[in-house]
């Protein structure tokens, strides 16, 4: 028969090995031994339970009020669970009286092998639960965020990647730049998309192709964006091939189009390589429909605009 310190202590180190705190740790033995009590004993509420993973030690203390024979025999309220008689409570200690509390302790044996076996099948699928919720919890808060994942497997409809911790991200095939090509062991920069849950497990959906991710490699070429001085108003992609984003300064004295650009181009190329040579057009901002929409299809030369207002449409 398994000891308590052994399960105690099995389940300490597997839960440390998956990075839970102390504090949950002891939450997840509490609320399993008290299910076995429950399945025991029918109720938990007359039981103390008493663990110190560190040592592996448990008790399980259980509380019964001492009556008289009578109540014992005659009585409705009469409770197996929360009373005991004075004559069976005289058995364990000769001093006992009525009113006053029992206290017996509850082994792990007490309890059998088949009960203490699901017990430790319970604890570690707790475990792996608690895990794949706080990795749904984690990228829940990176949507939107870039991350650096490993290719270790390329699939028809989507590439698999690892992160730093060896969880599973996809990047489907439709949130994959065209020309993208990978190959295992490659690492690959993209934009947390979303986050599922399917049968119970995180599926993170990475992309490429969304034009969060080119904001983001702005953020990061561009100090001015990432520090709010330049804000990206709008981006519009064709991934892989060209890509138009309208800027606009809050500060006079720093030219948005220039500070996305570089010197000689420095800044944006780095977002140009890492797009597969996407042509990016930076423009200025501006709340004058015409000029906004002469901006972003320049080069082309604009001979005629129609703008619809009440349909949102625009004739050139």
């Amino acid at each position: 028969m398994e000891t308590t310190a052994s399960l105690i202590e099995s389940f300490a180190e597997f839960a440390k090995s998956k990075n839970i705190d102390r504090p949950t740790m002891i939450k997840i033995l509490d609320d399993v031994f008290r299910t076995m009590i429950r399945k025991k004993y029918i109720t938990d509420e007359n039981f103390d339970v008493i663990i110190n993973a560190d040592k592996g030690d448990l008790e399980i203390w259980w509380m019964r009020e001492i009556v008289s024979d009578d109540f014992a025999e005659d009585s409705f309220d009469y409770d197996e669970n929360k009373h005991i008689s004075i004559t069976e409570a005289k058995k364990i200690e000769e001093d006992f009286e009525e009113g006053e509390e029992v206290a017996k302790e509850v082994k792990l044996e007490d309890f059998g092998r088949r009960m203490v076996q699901t017990a430790r099948q319970t604890l570690i699928q707790k475990v792996k639960d608690l895990e794949k919720d706080i990795l749904f919890q984690k990228y829940k808060e990176l949507v939107g965020e870039i991350i650096v994942g490993e290719v270790y497997q390329i699939l028809s409809k989507e590439v698999l990647l690892v992160d730093a911790d060896n969880n599973e991200l996809v990047l489907p095939k439709n949130e994959q730049i065209h020309k993208d090509r990978y190959k295992k062991g490659n690492t690959v920069r993209a934009v947390v998309q979303r986050v599922e849950m399917t049968n119970g497990n995180p599926r993170i959906i990475l992309s490429r192709t969304s034009p969060t991710f080119l904001e983001r490699l702005f953020e990061q070429e561009v100090p001015e964006v990432y520090d709010g001085l330049i804000s990206i108003k709008k981006i519009v992609r064709e991934p892989g091939e060209r890509a138009k984003v309208a800027v606009e300064s809050y500060d006079d004295r720093v030219d948005p189009v220039g500070a996305c650009v570089g010197m000689k181009g420095s800044r944006i190329h780095s977002i140009v390589r890492e797009l597969e040579n996407e042509n990016i057009d930076v423009i200025n901002f501006t709340d004058n429909l015409e000029l906004y929409i002469a901006r972003a299809l320049s080069p082309a030369k604009i001979t005629s605009l129609k703008i619809d207002t009440e349909k949102n449409k625009v004739a050139v």
